[in-house]
């Protein structure tokens, strides 16, 4: 991985699209911003599909990330879903490639997994890691889960991409429990 990058993070969605950007520095990683895009507004599924495009091209533009990281679709029990999420996912990656950005992809598992230790985490678990491997304030942390997903992808994009170093107090999710074993209820 270069020294010092951009990458832009997104959890695509057809009501709300997280996203997360990361700043790689000396091979270290800090959260540049995170946010949603809220589409429930939109009636129509089209219309959601342009702004997922053209909020994505505005943060290419403004952030001028290296690489997109994206969180792939999973196969759930309702097809016209996953459809719906695929052409979200498809609007996002359609925008980097027009900016001529490498694309990512990264199933949920594996980014649970690279952040968590755990592919199986619970959303919450992984923004808490998430808030400590990037020494966020919690005053800073999102209600919205979309939005550290989002960032979750580019840190996973992050730490697949080489061996990184942290600051953090928690080298692993084997150390987090170690070192917080009193409050995790068995």
């Amino acid at each position: 991985m270069a020294k010092d990058q951009i990458i832009l993070g997104i959890d695509p969605g057809t009501t709300v699209m997280g996203y997360g950007i990361i700043r790689v520095k000396d091979n270290k990683a800090e959260m540049i911003t995170m946010g949603v895009l809220e589409l429930k507004k939109y009636s129509d599924h089209y219309q959601k599909l342009q702004r997922i495009f053209a909020r994505t091209l505005s943060l290419i533009d403004e952030y001028n990330p290296v690489c997109l990281a994206i969180e792939a679709p999973f196969f759930g029990k309702n097809v016209q879903s996953m459809l719906k999420l695929g052409r979200a996912q498809g609007a996002a990656i359609a925008a980097a490639l027009y900016r001529d950005l490498p694309v990512n992809e990264y199933a949920p598992l594996k980014i649970k997994m690279s952040i968590t230790g755990n592919g199986r985490a619970a959303k919450e678990q992984v923004a808490d890691m998430l808030r400590r491997y990037l020494r966020i304030p919690q005053e800073n942390m999102l209600p919205q889960l979309d939005a550290t997903d989002g960032l979750a992808a580019a840190y996973c994009h992050f730490l697949q991409s080489g061996k990184p170093t942290t600051d953090s107090e928690y080298k692993s999710w084997k150390d987090y429990i170690n070192q917080n074993s009193s409050r995790i209820k068995k």
